[in-house]
């Protein structure tokens, strides 16, 4: 080795390495970012319970029909098994509230489309307007 190589060798690397300042500079500026909105908060405000505690409404509950579909001759209204038939007089005298009850329909596998798509209409042609259709688990 000659002495030039020698002298620049022993020099070492003369310049400062930045990339660790930016970064933890970069990072400094994200987390003021981050809290300013804190800084700038005045103050939360926290309501008592007992001064914005309202008296429940009592509410009656809410009567329901339950229809099921046991074949395309023969439903159950509540517990009340009929012919199909006499479906819509059942009906009448179970809709003709000032509020309607809700009707809830269930249907068997057996029963065609066509029989639960009329008793859906004939519910809604006598004031159902909340119906809800659930499956038969029997």
């Amino acid at each position: 080795m000659s002495a030039e190589e020698r002298r620049s060798v022993d020099r070492g690397i003369a310049e400062v390495n930045m990339t660790p300042l930016i970064d933890v500079s970069l990072v400094l500026v994200v987390m003021l970012m981050l809290t300013s909105p804190l800084a700038f908060e005045q103050n939360i405000s926290v309501r008592r319970a007992a001064q914005s505690a309202q008296a429940a409404e009592v509410t009656e509950p809410v009567e329901r029909i339950e229809l099921t579909i046991l074949s395309d001759t023969e439903v159950q209204v509540n517990r009340d098994r009929l012919p199909r038939a006499e479906l819509s007089s059942a009906l009448e005298g179970l809709l003709n509230q000032e509020v309607p009850p809700q009707v809830v329909v269930a249907c068997e596998n057996e029963v065609s489309h066509g029989t639960f798509v009329q008793v859906l209409d004939l519910a809604k042609f006598h004031g159902a307007s909340d119906i809800a259709v659930v499956e038969d688990r029997s």
